[in-house]
């Protein structure tokens, strides 16, 4: 059987593992609490990867929309509407019409949003590197190797999805 053909049709006990280990993964790294953040902050890990999200753009200077908010997250519009809505009605963000498109919305942090982004940022920072220090520094590789994989056969899956 070529190559191809054989990662095209991962064979059942592949997938099954995969499956099995990354149900595992998140539910053990608290991927399923939705009132607060694997690393203990209290709000969602949509509301907190937002909040990182628009930090990063503020320190590179970019404008983000909602819809473009939605798109990093992998939410529908009605969805990062909602999020949006309860991160304006929190303080942690401010929402303004578009100039060149009074239908979209940018979204930018407050200062109470910022500080709530770098605490969460720190968090998550500090947690990841527990992870990291779990692991012997010579199957890290392996490991960022593996994610690399698993995130390109995932984008490449959701491409397929888009296609009509």
């Amino acid at each position: 059987m070529p190559i191809a053909k054989r990662h095209a049709h991962p064979a059942d006990g592949d997938s099954e593992r995969l499956r099995r280990l990354v149900q595992t993964f998140v539910r053990g790294f608290g991927l399923l609490v939705t009132r607060q953040t694997p690393c203990g902050h209290p709000v969602s890990p949509s509301y907190a990867h937002a909040l990182m999200i628009l930090l990063g753009r503020s320190r590179a200077h970019d404008r983000t929309s909602q819809s473009d908010l939605g798109r990093v997250l992998g939410i529908d519009k009605s969805n990062v509407t909602r999020l949006c809505a309860r991160m304006e009605a929190a303080g942690h963000v401010v929402q303004e019409r578009q100039p060149e498109d009074a239908r979209g919305r940018l979204v930018r942090l407050t200062s109470a949003g910022t500080r709530m982004a770098r605490r969460i940022e720190r968090a998550s920072r500090e947690r990841f590197e527990r992870v990291v220090s779990g692991i012997a520094p010579g199957r890290r590789q392996t490991l960022f190797t593996s994610l690399e994989l698993l995130n390109a056969a995932v984008e490449a899956l959701g491409e397929e999805q888009e296609k009509p």
